[in-house]
């Protein structure tokens, strides 16, 4: 069971945003789509949520707990999300009806791109795992299913010359779980694909006797854009961005996209798109990444469309 300490602080953003969203007549009603709660996205979401009710009359936001990317952009398609936390790879994907969801292709469009995702493949100092290509035989954690993690995952083992149905034992866990596996020599390894700092992998490497590797995949940067498309870039994890990590490591990136269903009406998603602007210090106050939420860099990199209420508000402010 998880303990009242731990929960607190994203316990609060969240009952802030349910408390300012009490189902008076006449309210609109937002579902936000985010993650596990070992990730990024769910506190993201949940301040989101928190501004959005404080700034828009009438609508009423919450944030759901979700196993993120692919799972986010079935949501937006069943109309059982409004707006949606997702990785650029998968929102392509989901737009050209091909992969999770070959037959069924997601209207979606971009409000913003929001931050970029660093992939994470993480082990422990004493596993003896130095890249990718060391996953063999090994069992390894790729993310929920429904995840853009797992997207990613299977990706980079297949341009390490993996087969992830072979050459791997897999384990479908999210952030949190696969954090606590290895802690325990459940697992040898896990992907994630995730901003900086992601709190499942911070409460792990302070671990007592617990000494984490960030491996590189920065080196597969070239077979995934050859295979994928340009989606894929390198960053790279910077030193003690987690404690055992002393010296920059390569690693592939990909952006996060907020996105929305395309039927949105357009002053709502104009809004939407104007308080997540206005409330930016708000925002990076509860997580981080929203520090990297700029006007210069929203409109570049979505693999679809944009919002014509999104495409307003940044016309007003002159991005063209």
């Amino acid at each position: 069971m998880l303990t009242m300490l731990k929960l607190t602080p994203v316990m609060i953003l969240m009952a802030l945003a349910a408390c300012n969203g009490g189902g008076a007549p006449g309210s609109t009603f937002l579902s936000i789509a985010t993650g596990g709660t070992g990730g990024v996205y769910y506190p993201y979401g949940g301040g989101l949520a928190k501004v959005l009710n404080d700034s828009i009359p009438g609508v009423r936001a919450s944030a759901e707990v979700t196993a993120a990317s692919v799972d986010n952009l079935k949501l937006i398609r069943d109309g059982k999300a409004d707006v949606a936390f997702a990785l650029a790879d998968t929102v392509a994907d989901a737009a050209k009806g091909r992969g999770a969801f070959e037959g069924a292709p997601v209207p979606v469009v971009s409000l913003a791109v929001l931050y970029s995702n660093y992939t994470h493949l993480v082990t422990l100092t004493s596993s003896g795992i130095t890249s990718v290509a060391d996953l063999r035989g090994k069992t390894v954690s790729t993310g929920s299913p429904g995840s853009g993690t797992e997207v990613i995952a299977f990706r980079v083992l297949r341009a390490a010359g993996l087969n992830p149905d072979a050459d791997i034992t897999k384990q479908g866990l999210g952030a949190s779980e696969s954090a606590g596996a290895l802690k325990d020599g459940k697992v040898d390894a896990f992907f994630w694909s995730g901003g900086l700092p992601t709190a499942a992998v911070q409460d792990l490497s302070h671990s007592p006797g617990i000494t984490v590797r960030m491996v590189p995949t920065g080196d597969l940067v070239a077979a995934l854009q050859r295979d994928h498309g340009a989606l894929y870039f390198p960053l790279e994890v910077p030193p003690a961005a987690y404690p055992g990590v002393t010296s920059p490591v390569s690693v592939v990136g990909v952006a996060n996209v907020l996105v929305v269903n395309r039927s949105m009406p357009e002053q709502l998603a104009y809004d939407i798109t104007r308080v997540l602007f206005e409330k930016q210090p708000e925002l990076a106050g509860i997580h981080p990444e929203a520090r990297k939420l700029s006007l210069d860099t929203a409109t570049k990199g979505s693999p679809t469309d944009f919002h014509p209420g999104a495409l307003r508000y940044y016309a007003e402010r002159g991005i063209r």
